[in-house]
């Protein structure tokens, strides 16, 4: 099969598996980070057939919602490509991308990289900020019933990958445990770029959110 039409099956796959998905993480969301990862892909030497299959399939089963299991995605993952017939050097490296594009608190070593991966994993991050990824953190918080802000709980930026997992705090926390630190984590130079002025509008938006809490705006 031509790689066209495995992107192509590939596409269809995924918007039948994330049918109905919370609104952070279905079609639209691994829609938009394709599309980032095309366009960064332009000024990057990269596999494009590896960074389209790694980009489609990064969110087939977010453990999130499979009660933290991880190893739900990669295997679906492989087990859809397997049945293509697409080169196991291909799937082998579409897992790896699954298994270590995730941010999980930031705090531990990512034991894989390659320049396909830094393309996704930027393109995924740059879903995260600005105007995509406040809707999307607000989003996710009401999914999980949880308080938009409290003064009295402050972020934690020292959580372990078991504690970032198990987090319940208010959802403007998030902006200072994972979204505000995207910007200086990105791997590319198109990434860096675009990651800019998405970082400056969520600065901005929590300076409004907190005039507004006050009562000063």
């Amino acid at each position: 099969m031509i790689e066209d039409q495995v992107i192509s099956k590939t596409i269809d796959f995924v918007k039948d598996t994330l049918s109905g998905a919370e609104g952070g993480h279905d079609w639209f969301h691994i829609e938009r980070v394709f599309k980032n990862a095309q366009l960064i892909s332009k000024e990057e030497d990269v596999n494009f057939f590896v960074v389209s299959l790694g980009a489609l399939l990064h969110d087939i089963a977010d453990s999130k919602f499979y009660d933290g299991d991880e190893t739900i995605g990669p295997k679906m993952a492989a087990d859809f490509l397997e049945d293509l017939r697409v080169d196991p050097t291909v799937i082998n490296h579409v897992v790896k991308i699954i298994k270590n594009i995730s941010f999980k608190g930031g705090n531990i070593d990512q034991k894989f990289r390659s320049p396909e991966l830094d393309v996704i994993q930027d393109a995924d991050r740059l879903d995260a900020i600005g105007a995509i990824g406040i809707a999307r953190c607000f989003n996710y918080g009401g999914f999980k019933n949880r308080a938009l802000y409290d003064p009295e709980i402050a972020p934690n930026l020292k959580m372990s990958k078991e504690e970032y997992k198990s987090s319940t705090s208010p959802t403007i926390n998030h902006f200072y445990e994972k979204l505000l630190l995207l910007k200086d984590r990105m791997n590319t130079k198109t990434g860096r770029k675009l990651a800019v002025e998405r970082h400056q509008f969520m600065e901005q938006f929590l300076e409004q959110f907190y005039q507004e809490w006050e009562g000063k705006s």
